[in-house]
């Protein structure tokens, strides 16, 4: 029988009589290598990821998954599941293998009398808030409107109501998943509650979740924006956050990051965000405006959905983009030196550094109650290498390894896995006291690593991650 571009995971091609077979039934799309969409359809943000899948399938619904990954198993075909295509390290494309494609999955349903908000899997951040919204309502998600809330959510999710919310994941009150066998399980507190502690901050290793069950808060108009300084300023100005975020309320979260402004001048940066009362907001963030020199101070009330678009314009489709991340134990003078020095070498005006502190409503939660192990009141340095010009990969991505490097000695050994890319060590990092667990839930939900292209746990028998992720 003729044999077609998608493989085994052992190197053999499968039949194009099984892919007819597949597709027979298959109520979505299917995109193979030659059809005038592929290129299209392995297209992810990230420029730097550049993968050539045997077949995408993309689906309509909970029926094509589950056909999908029956599929997959029976073929043993590498498996891809991909979102909003948003995650750094480009798993949501393999080579050979399928991409199980939920990008179409889109539905975003609110329940304004119980304030919870059912998203099907292919839901973008914006899309979520756009629909919360009419109600006075928000969900505790991202920074970045076109990010797909399935990988988020499943990383653990942190973003502007973090402080006064928790991470997307600790307002997660069910999922539908679609295990390896493809069985569909509802996973919360009563049913598989083993398996929905793992979701939340598992980072996928467990199935594909094809739906979400959110709590939504009471949060419509914020006192938010961003406030910009010269560079010159950053080596006082970090200090100043540290401190000041101290004593900060939890209805404010507050980053600060090194960036450069939209005609490449190097700058310094607050970002903010009070979800409470305005007057109050207004007190609140009173000695952050006054500090320094500003030479923009945007903070102003607006409406939330509005807020979740303010990051949206440093971070294109279409750039090449290596992200590195570390959890520091103090930001003392010496990491902060560090910061700006490494900074201020950035070789492209759209890498930037961002520090962020988490505490409040997220810091609350024991580590062990999810499986997102990262609660420590520490600040957490993310490290986005950013450019257009891909014979340029090397520096830049030699910027960011720097940077990560000089941080170490400071570091707690903690990683942000939405931030992860290439390091298959970093994932016990992330993970934490809270891996050895995760491996044997993985072994009972997916013993033989169907699901490897993610921050992958290896199932308890296993000694080690699979490198697979990167």
């Amino acid at each position: 029988m003729r044999t077609s571009t998608l493989k085994r995971r052992n190197g053999g091609g499968v039949e194009e009589s099984a892919i007819a077979a597949f597709r027979d039934g298959f109520a979505g799309q299917t995109i193979r290598p030659g059809d005038a969409a592929y290129d299209t359809a392995r297209r992810i943000w990230n420029a730097s990821i550049d993968r050539r899948p045997g077949l995408i399938a993309r689906c309509t619904g909970t029926a094509d998954v589950v056909r999908a990954v029956r599929f997959a198993r029976e073929q043993n075909l590498l498996v891809a599941v991909r979102g909003g295509g948003h995650n750094v390290g480009g798993r949501a494309v393999c080579d050979d293998g399928i991409v199980i494609d939920l990008s179409g999955m889109k539905g975003v349903f609110v329940d304004p009398a119980r304030r919870t908000v059912r998203v099907r899997a292919g839901a973008l951040l914006g899309e979520v808030d756009r629909e919360t919204h009419l109600h006075g309502l928000a969900v505790p998600l991202g920074t970045v409107s076109r990010t797909g809330v399935a990988g988020l959510t499943l990383g653990g999710g942190v973003g502007w109501l973090v402080r006064k919310h928790g991470l997307a994941c600790d307002n997660l009150l069910g999922c539908e998943v679609v295990t390896a066998t493809g069985e569909v399980l509802t996973a919360d507190a009563e049913s598989h509650p083993n398996l929905f502690w793992g979701l939340r901050g598992g980072g996928g290793n467990f199935g594909i979740v094809t739906s979400f069950l959110f709590r939504a808060h009471p949060v419509s108009t914020v006192l938010g924006g961003l406030i910009l300084y010269p560079r010159d300023q950053a080596r006082a100005l970090l200090p100043y956050y540290r401190d000041f975020m101290a004593t900060a309320p939890d209805e404010l979260t507050a980053y600060c990051g090194l960036i450069a402004q939209p005609d490449g001048t190097p700058a310094a940066l607050i970002g903010a965000c009070y979800a409470g009362d305005p007057a109050e907001g207004e007190r609140v963030l009173e000695p952050l405006r006054r500090f320094g020199r500003p030479f923009l101070d945007a903070i102003q009330p607006m409406p939330f959905p509005i807020m979740q678009t303010l990051a949206d314009e440093a971070f294109p489709d279409g750039t090449y983009n290596y992200w590195k991340s570390a959890f520091v134990t103090a930001l003392g003078d010496v990491v902060v030196d560090v910061l700006v020095e490494h900074g201020n070498r950035a070789g492209s005006p759209l890498s930037g550094v961002m520090v962020e502190l988490y505490g409040g409503a997220a810091g609350r939660i024991a580590p062990e109650a999810t499986a997102f192990a990262q609660r420590q009141a520490q600040f957490m340095i993310g490290i986005s290498a950013q450019w257009t010009d891909p014979a340029e990969s090397e520096r830049h991505v030699g910027w960011a390894r720097d940077l990560a490097d000089a941080l170490q000695p400071h570091a707690s050994g903690g990683y942000l896995l939405n931030f992860l890319g290439e390091d298959p060590q970093a994932v016990r990092g992330a993970f934490g006291s809270n891996y050895a667990r995760l491996a044997r839930l993985k072994a009972r939900y997916d013993p033989t690593n169907l699901f490897s292209l993610n921050p992958n746990v290896a199932p308890a028998r296993e000694a080690e991650p699979s490198p697979a992720f990167s």
